[in-house]
């Protein structure tokens, strides 16, 4: 008999005695209490009792209903740790087997129902189970309450003494099916004295308001230890993000001269914030953070992952690029030493670049700093190989075509240059008293002479003229650059006409000096004219143009637009919108190892000393400069494509066109599919916001949603935080454009102005970053201008970059321009909570659909003979904007 009431979940029928129990014993749905020593009454077993009348009057039969109470519910967590190239992250495998090292605690979503109060988590420990390739994995198992509620998060403690790395935890025993938790996160060691436990929320996304009652307080309290107290020095293993302002550019500590302004928190040089580090104050200034170490703090999870770390090492070049830089005197005999030939540069890709002969510790530091890049050259550790270029394996002369030069404008590494002339004559902003007249030297009969309509204004009209307009940007920096030893400045406007094929003919050439040290202002326009005087002139002249459009495209399109704005995006992001919440997991992976890259940018890029200023024109005024850029030229509401666009007069809003803008040259290939790529994003980002927000009022009533916005504006921003411009954020419309705009910064403009940077970068005569001489014409003495009317290509080649600036730059850009083996593309990976909704993993899917539309689209494209900036013979094909790639230098490929 006790056998058969010991079986679960089975209808259980016996006999006992009517004297057992009082006849008046309805048939009931509760359990029977005991009034008696019966031996049946003493079962452990709590099940579910109906007694009813049998035949015989002496005797009731007891049936066991099949809805018996179960006391508990077994659980099993499978929990999934990353394994790396040598065993489990930092060589934890080896003592964890047969362990048990990882407590989890299942944590209900609901209150107690009586004390309203959180309820008792369950604790299990979980052991390993199997280990392969990839990871390693570990299972616990949990006996849970049958009042214990829907399970809403996991606490995990990593109770050894390293760190690890959590890719997620499923939970299984459910009726409803498996709980999945994406984790993605690394877990400190539970030391006694910080004891640790980590708070993971299954992949159901709430809004604030929806966030089930017994989840409330951890969501708050996840959000207050992400953002920290503002206190202290941030160690390796902290999650805490919070702002500061660019205070670690410069290193007064080691000299005087390697001071730099502080960039942020001034109306002077107004700046976005940083991630917050804490590192102490310098001695020698207590404005900036000391450079003691050259490993910054970002938040743990913001750390390169394995794969990237390897191909892009932030240690490593941190430390061996900078001690390069700082030992230069000794590694070359002659930092200014120019390229003797155009040979000597072709050589490069074939024979490598020939170093001085290093002490051992230097060739090792270079081995690891660019390890794909510098080989065994006939036993020699000293040579630096690179790749030959696309652009220069396809058309060896690319460089010196005028039609490339135009073309790349529209299809080159820096799309975002070119402007429409909207009036004429061009003149400048700046005060003339200082700066010398504004009006510009590009007069209408240098204009009209060469183009087919018969007046200035009748092309303006037509919109047919277009500018490259360096002018007012420089020209304030003229006199300070030229302070310095082996550079030099120019204010530029480049006047360019669209011709009836549909491509881009330059037109003139305008170089500036202002007013300096009592001399008057000296400007020129060079054109392309046919005598040999003049050409060289006009080949000089670009040479200064395209290191003008190298500082701005890598100052200000690509660092400043991509990098450093974004970084306050990434920090409120993580201090003010839960994991759970809709719009975090959507922005998520668009943020993906922004602050890495950043960081390793502060610490040998852009710092004092740093490759930016070693290589490019305005020398130790480069991040100055930036600054200068954000506070005249950046807008939120212009990152829009659409918006970028008609702000620069590339298109105009017509509600009929496909994307609500028309271009104003049709074959404009970076526009052409930027709108593509734009709308596809834009449309994603709808369907998800329209299913998450039914109604703008959610939106507004969404409190981690608006200190997000307010945050981004208030602290991120705080500079520019009462510009007008800065949208509302009241409407679900208001939330897909901003959302959109974010991603689209993040991913396709970032991926638009990158990853053709060695394509068109490698080879540096087509974009030299530096031009370290004046021009000929400018005040020249006798000696100067009859070298350059004996060896013209003597003084061009003088102009270009020095033989380690070129190639120390040319490292860079292969390096920027790589994509890592584990590199995630837009659209190509769904998030495990998208996947769980079946409407968010439909709008997925269409999404990744529409890209692969596009990427056939785009191959179509260059496939069109009559779209000529980017089909013809020797052009490399644009495929900036292609979604997708494989590892490696490829020009394509929108990484998020």
């Amino acid at each position: 008999m006790m056998d058969l009431l010991k079986k679960p979940f089975v209808h259980q029928s016996f006999i006992v005695s009517n004297t057992a129990f009082s006849t008046s014993y309805k048939c009931r749905k509760d359990v029977i209490s005991r009034n008696n020593s019966n031996w049946f009454l003493k079962s452990s077993l709590a099940k579910k009792i109906c007694i009813r009348k049998c035949v015989s009057p002496k005797f009731a039969r007891v049936v066991m209903a099949a809805t018996d109470i179960k006391s508990h519910t077994n659980v099993k967590a499978l929990v999934t740790v990353k394994q790396s190239d040598g065993g489990l992250i930092n060589n934890i495998v080896t003592a964890v087997v047969g362990n048990s090292h990882l407590v989890l605690e299942l944590v209900s979503a609901d209150l107690h129902p009586k004390t309203k109060s959180e309820k008792e988590t369950i604790k299990a420990h979980a052991h390993e189970i199997q280990k392969t390739e990839n990871d390693v994995r570990f299972e616990a198992t949990f006996e849970l309450p049958v009042d214990f509620g829907n399970v809403g998060a996991v606490l995990v403690q990593n109770e050894h003494d390293k760190e690890i790395f959590l890719n997620n935890i499923v939970l299984d025993g459910f009726p409803n099916g498996p709980i999945h938790l994406s984790c993605q996160s690394w877990i400190q060691p539970n030391h006694t004295d910080t004891p640790t436990k980590r708070v993971f929320f299954t992949n159901k996304m709430y809004l604030p308001s929806q966030t089930p009652s017994g989840l409330r307080k951890l969501r708050e309290n996840e959000l207050k230890e992400l953002r920290g107290n503002g206190e202290g020095e941030r160690k390796k293993s902290d999650r805490i993000y919070d702002y500061d302002v660019y205070n670690d550019l410069g290193d007064p500590d080691i000299s005087t001269e390697l001071k730099r302004s502080v960039l942020g928190g001034t109306k002077q040089y107004p700046y976005p914030r940083r991630c917050r580090t804490g590192r102490k104050r310098s001695d020698a200034d207590q404005l900036y953070e000391t450079r003691t170490t050259l490993d910054f703090y970002v938040p743990r999870d913001e750390s390169f992952s394995e794969t990237k770390q390897t191909q892009f090492n932030s240690s490593t070049i941190s430390l061996g690029l900078t001690t390069i830089i700082q030992s230069l005197d000794s590694i070359l005999t002659d930092l200014k030493l120019g390229f003797a030939s155009f040979e000597d540069i072709d050589a490069i890709y074939k024979d490598g670049f020939q170093l001085p002969t290093l002490e051992p510790n230097d060739s090792t530091i270079l081995q690891r700093v660019i390890p794909k890049l510098i080989k065994d050259a006939d036993d020699s550790k000293d040579v630096l190989r690179f790749d030959t270029p696309e652009s220069f394996k396809r058309d060896r002369f690319f460089w010196f075509s005028d039609v490339e030069f135009a073309r790349e404008t529209l299809a080159g590494a820096n799309p975002y240059g070119i402007e429409l002339v909207k009036e004429w004559p061009l003149i400048s902003k700046l005060d003339g008293q200082i700066y010398g007249p504004p009006e510009s030297a590009i007069t209408r009969e240098i204009v009209e002479s060469q183009i087919t309509y018969s007046t200035v204004e009748e092309a303006i009209k037509e919109k047919k003229l277009f500018v490259l307009d360096y002018h007012d940007l420089y020209l304030p920096y003229v006199s300070k650059v030229r302070e310095i030893e082996g550079t030099t400045l120019y204010g530029s406007r480049t006047l360019f006409f669209l011709t009836s094929e549909g491509i881009l003919k330059p037109l003139a050439i305008e170089l500036t000096r202002p007013i300096i040290n009592g001399r008057p202002q000296w400007k020129q326009v060079f054109t392309p004219d046919s005598d040999t005087t003049n050409l060289w002139l006009w080949r000089l002249a670009k040479a200064h143009v395209l290191a003008h459009d190298s500082g701005h495209h890598e100052l200000i399109s690509h660092w400043l637009r991509t990098h450093c704005v974004v970084e306050p995006f990434i920090i409120a992001t993580y201090r003010q919108l839960s994991s759970m919440h809709p719009i975090y997991r959507l922005l998520h992976p668009h943020l993906r190892y922004t602050m890495a890259i950043n960081k390793v940018a502060r610490e040998v890029l852009i710092n004092a000393s740093g490759l930016l200023e070693l290589s490019f024109t305005p020398k130790k005024y480069t991040m100055e400069l930036s600054s200068v850029a954000y506070d005249k030229l950046w807008q939120f509401d212009l990152q829009a494509l659409p918006n970028d666009l008609i702000n620069r007069g590339m298109a105009v809003e017509d509600p009929n066109a496909q994307h609500g803008v028309k271009l104003v040259i049709e074959d404009y290939p970076f526009a052409n599919d930027g709108l593509l790529i734009w709308d596809a994003i834009k449309q994603w980002v709808t369907d998800y916001v329209n299913h998450y927000y039914p109604s703008s009022s959610t939106v507004e009533s969404d409190q981690e949603l608006q200190a997000w916005w307010t945050e981004i504006r208030t602290k991120g921003h705080a500079d520019k935080s009462e510009e007008p411009w800065w949208p509302k954020l009241k409407t679900k419309k208001d939330l897909i454009n901003i959302v959109t705009n974010i991603a689209w910064s993040a991913s396709a403009h970032h991926s638009a102005v990158n990853f053709t940077q060695y394509t068109y970068g490698g080879y540096f005569p087509n974009r030299p970053t530096i031009a370290r001489t004046k021009m000929p014409t400018e005040d020249p003495t006798k000696e100067e201008w009859e070298a350059f009317m004996n060896k013209p290509e003597e003084t061009l080649l003088a102009c270009f970059p020095s033989q380690i600036q070129a190639t120390l730059f040319m490292v860079v850009l292969g390096l920027l321009s790589e994509h890592s083996p584990d590199e995630e593309y837009i659209g190509q990976k769904m998030e495990p909570s998208w996947g769980e909704n079946s409407t968010i993993k439909g709008a997925f899917e269409r999404f990744n659909r529409r890209l692969k539309e596009i990427e056939e689209i785009i191959d179509s494209r260059n496939k069109d003979r009559s779209l000529k900036n980017r089909h013809g013979a020797g052009i490399v094909p644009y495929e900036s904007l292609k979604p997708f790639s494989g590892p490696g230098v490829t020009g394509k490929g929108l990484n998020v």
